[in-house]
């Protein structure tokens, strides 16, 4: 691993990251004192104005402020003050109900839940989904699996909270993300972007915009960016802890040969490569741990083992054919068509403090392996197509359509050790040669998915109450299904009681999702409203099991109040939202180690593959929350923002139905824990823009907070008889992230050409939290810390 770089001397970098935090506060209080004077001159026509916000959560363009339904919006200039490079970026708390983490063994797949749903154990499986839907361009994402690659340029990111079941369909039971890139123009542009900054980051952007020809405008995309290991690796043949490159291209055409009707075609290729995070040991457990383990109970910067490593390599590349015909002034087709292919393999090895306790029993170390590596291979290619008629008449808008999506994914997995210890007392190691390759898969599945749906909604404003009085009804119809099958485990065909063979996958679920919004006008400035919706997880089979059982879908109903209202002269804008509801069905997952005898000898042997069964939970859980999203335009160079959530999610207790690894059934529920979601998140930024020396002065804080939240299902362990809790599960540390850039743009280099030169901080003040806890009672306590402070500086050329 690369040490930090030093663009410049330590006291001017000081002065730099302090400059970035403190240069909104110096202005601020100029700021405030200004606007009891601004409250006043409502009359004003140069007023500053809070910018309209567009968002397309209802499948036709509309103002944020006129959309009955809770939605934030990060705008492109929002994306580019965080600078953001991957929906990873939104992690910090961007969006209070918004959570973003990386599944740990292969960061290029993210878990994402909005309002505390979405996920809850590992989505990364072929007959298995995520809550929450990412589409790109309308285009549904089918895989969490490359989901962290590099974004293009981007219009705007809309997240949609709540139940998406109406208009979005399968799998956003707890919201839908909706990515916006930016379209061919035909104006003639182009902008480049190339950064630095520590651990060995770099960032190259090109976007390019052509000038119109003929009836063809095209824009080209490209980016790359890298970062070295933010942990090192004492092997130093390996790969550290945390590496990155991201790059990708895309092509976007479009054909405009009529003024009602156009057809837009875009083509995508991205390459994620990354290393695993690293898993460090903070407190021993009651089995003797190896001589060479030392407890890391802060952040660390080196690991205390060398392994084998290598980066887990994602590519994605696929087609977008979008076809739009205004039929008449009213009345408007729309078509969506595409096709995309994904890989994804994985090199997992960062859990290694967590195998060096002593297992064998001899007493000692000598010729115990440790260091798990776990290896997968993925594969998926999907079809989808949507159609959209839009319209409205005097007093109704409507929207109906017709939806189709198949994919095809299969995948393997094996893990193995890569080390062992040569001594007595666990001192010293060796790394073993091992050729992957011939090491048995330890389970290998795949499966087809299909789903179909059909959908409508329409808002009927009544001639009554002066027309402020607009109902919304809505539903959709879907049938999905998946056929497949898990056709290796452990090395060979599952054998279930006493029949060997491919456990088969075929089951097909059908559903009608409505929905419900009653909003009212009470003023030009302040509107409110109700709704009831519903959406749904798509069932399927676990691939971590033995029998591949199917469980059913998962389903959220929910009922929300909300208001959304500006003031003082529409230069703060205030929305809120509170919401109840109920989770059914959930798909819960329990874990133990697979047993299987020793052929030789008749014992048990305890194998490093990772055994689940998954089950529906009996009872509804529980669902509730409040949001607040508040906006000011306190002067014409400062806009202050903060937005707040708080996500209370209640599961009730579960019976494991499954026989534990001695034959024995659990009778007793036990408790189980949301994952991935904090009950309380804040996020407040400020910015501040004005001419200076010719140029343009840039300035953004932004300040995250969450308490805490659980990675882990159920607790480490219970009374044998009551089930009672004994040693509960951990709870991930929450902390405060803040983060800030301070840029001069538009400084002239020539009557076309401008530049803006950025300086930027992530974690600005280095703040360290342990936000996934974890404990074993033999093993200890283990854990993933948030990342460093990460600086540098960008140079941007427009023209």
């Amino acid at each position: 691993m690369s040490a930090p770089i030093n663009f410049k001397p330590n006291s001017v970098r000081r002065f730099a990251l302090i400059s970035v935090c403190l240069a909104p506060l110096l202005f601020a209080g100029q700021a405030f004192a200004q606007v009891n004077a601004l409250a006043t001159a409502t009359d004003d026509a140069n007023a500053p104005q809070l910018e309209t916000v567009v968002v397309t959560a209802q499948k036709r363009s509309e103002n944020l402020q006129d959309t009955p339904i809770s939605v934030s919006v990060l705008s492109a200039k929002a994306l580019e003050s965080r600078r953001v490079v991957s929906l990873l970026d939104l992690g910090d708390g961007a969006i209070p109900s918004l959570k973003v983490t990386p599944f740990f063994s292969r960061p290029g797949a993210l878990v994402i839940n909005i309002r505390g749903v979405g996920v809850m154990s590992d989505s990364n499986q072929p007959a298995r989904d995520q809550g929450v839907g990412v589409y790109v361009d309308s285009v549904y994402m089918g895989r969490p699996q490359g989901l962290n690659s590099a974004l293009y340029e981007v219009e705007s990111i809309e997240v949609l909270k709540g139940p998406q079941g109406t208009l979005f369909g399968r799998n956003t039971e707890g919201g839908a993300v909706s990515i916006i890139t930016k379209k061919p123009s035909g104006i003639g542009r182009a902008n480049a972007t190339v950064g630095v900054g520590n651990f060995g980051q770099y960032k190259t952007e090109l976007h390019m915009d052509l000038p119109k020809t003929g009836d063809f405008s095209v824009k080209i995309d490209a980016i790359a960016a890298a970062r070295d290991g933010l942990i090192e690796n004492p092997l130093i043949t390996a790969s550290d802890f945390g590496e990155l490159e991201k790059r990708g291209a895309r092509v976007a055409i479009l054909w405009e040969p009529t003024a009602n009707f156009s057809a837009d075609y875009a083509y995508d290729n991205s390459y994620d490569a990354s290393t695993t995070l690293y898993q460090q040991l903070i407190e021993g457990g009651s089995a003797r741990l190896a001589a060479s383990v030392q407890l890391q109970k802060t952040r660390a910067k080196t690991a205390i083992v060398g392994v084998p490593q290598q980066p887990s390599v994602g590519k994605t590349w696929g087609h977008r054919l979008g076809l739009d015909w205004q039929i008449s002034e009213n009345l408007r087709l729309k078509s969506i068509t595409a096709y995309r292919d994904l890989y994804q393999d994985q090199y997992d090895n960062g859990s290694a403090p967590s195998t060096m306790s002593l297992t064998q029993a001899s007493g000692v170390f000598t010729g115990q392996q440790f260091s798990r590596m776990s290896t997968a291979v993925f594969n998926q290619d999907q079809f989808s197509q949507e159609f959209q008629l839009i319209g409205e008449t005097n007093r109704l808008k409507y929207v109906a359509g017709a939806t189709y999506f198949v994919e095809n994914v299969d995948d393997n997995a094996q893990a193995f050790f890569t080390n062992q210890f040569t001594d007595a007392t666990g001192l010293a190691n060796v790394v073993l040669s091992l050729d992957y390759s011939k090491i048995v898969l330890d389970r290998a599945s795949r499966v087809k998915s299909t789903s179909s749906g059909i959908f409508a909604q329409g808002t009927y404003t009544p001639a009554i109450l002066a027309d402020k009085l607009h109902v919304t009804v809505g539903g959709r119809w879907s049938h999905d299904k998946k056929v497949g099958e898990l056709y290796i485990v452990n090395g060979a065909l599952p054998s279930v009681n006493g029949v060997v063979g491919p456990r088969k996958l075929n089951a097909s679920w059908d559903r009608i999702d409505p929905m419900i919004n009653l909003s009212y006008d009470l003023s030009d400035d302040t509107m409110l409203y109700a709704k009831y919706s519903t959406g749904f997880r798509s069932g399927g089979a676990n691939s971590r099991s033995l029998d591949y059982s199917p469980f059913k879908p998962e389903e959220v109903t929910m009922y929300e109040i909300g208001a959304k209202i500006e003031f003082l002269d529409r230069r703060a804008r205030l929305n809120l939202a509170a919401y109840s509801g109920t989770y059914a069905d959930m798909q819960i997952d329990f874990s133990a180690r697979y047993r299987q005898l020793d052929p030789v000898t008749g014992a048990l042997l305890v194998t490093t593959r990772t055994t689940q069964e998954a089950t529906n939970a009996p009872g509804k859980g529980d669902l509730k929350g409040f949001e607040a999203d508040f906006v000011i335009r306190a002067t014409d160079n400062l806009t202050i923002s903060a937005s707040y959530a708080n996500n209370s999610v209640k599961i009730p207790d579960t019976l494991n139905p499954f026989p534990q690894a001695d034959g024995r059934l659990i009778t007793v529920p036990i408790p189980i824990h949301q994952t991935h979601t904090p009950e309380n998140s804040g996020s407040v930024s400020i910015d501040y823009q004005r001419p200076w020396l010719g140029a343009t002065l840039i300035a953004h804080l932004d300040v995250n907070s969450n308490d805490g939240m659980y990675l882990s299902l159920v607790d480490v362990a219970y009374d044998p008889v009551t089930r009672a809790v004994t040693v509960p599960a951990p709870k991930g540390e929450g902390g405060t992230i803040a983060n800030g850039r301070l840029a001069l743009a538009d400084i002239k280099l020539s009557n076309s050409a401008s530049l803006t030169v950025s300086l930027w901080s992530r974690n600005l003040f280095n703040e360290e939290h342990l936000y996934n806890k974890s404990l074993n009672l033999s093993n200890g306590t283990t854990g993933f810390f948030n990342e460093p402070r990460t600086y540098g500086v960008d140079f941007k050329i427009k023209m």
